[in-house]
């Protein structure tokens, strides 16, 4: 991977499988590196586990690893999680309330955007399948 169309994420291992490895990574806003951080209410950093396919055996539990991806599968994954469901919400919501009014408008906003992530849901093994990363070692032995 070019390394200027790349995300990395620093994470340490959690589990070793014979197919696959996960690795716990903490996602920090983009506020997370401001001095005022401490101050300022808007700054956020999650937890996140993050099963990455192959044969990691040279891995050992504990071990600090980064996760490389491309910037293309997070643009992807932005657009499936944000922009697809703003639109169909917002078509849903226009179209409903020219047919029946406000509260059908956003009736119909609210059930499309359940049918969406519903669908999200019950296809997340095919979609996974476009979203992948892969491990670079930290250590130095």
């Amino acid at each position: 991977m070019d390394h200027k169309k790349t995300i990395k994420h620093e994470g340490i291992v959690e589990n070793i499988g014979a197919d696959h490895c996960t690795v716990r990574i903490l996602q920090a806003s983009a506020c997370s590196s401001c001095s005022a951080r401490q101050l300022c209410r808007s700054s956020e950093s999650k937890e996140k586990v993050i099963e990455v396919k192959g044969n990691y055996s040279t891995l050992n539990v504990g071990d600090t690893v980064t996760l490389v991806g491309s910037v293309r599968q997070g643009l992807r994954a932005s657009l499936l999680a944000y922009v697809v469901p703003l639109i169909l919400m917002l078509a849903s919501l226009f179209v409903g309330a020219h047919i029946g009014g406000e509260a059908i408008g956003a009736l119909s906003a609210l059930a499309v955007l359940a049918v969406y992530y519903t669908l999200l849901y019950l296809l997340r093994n095919k979609i996974g399948k476009h979203f992948y990363f892969k491990i670079e070692t930290n250590q130095t032995k």
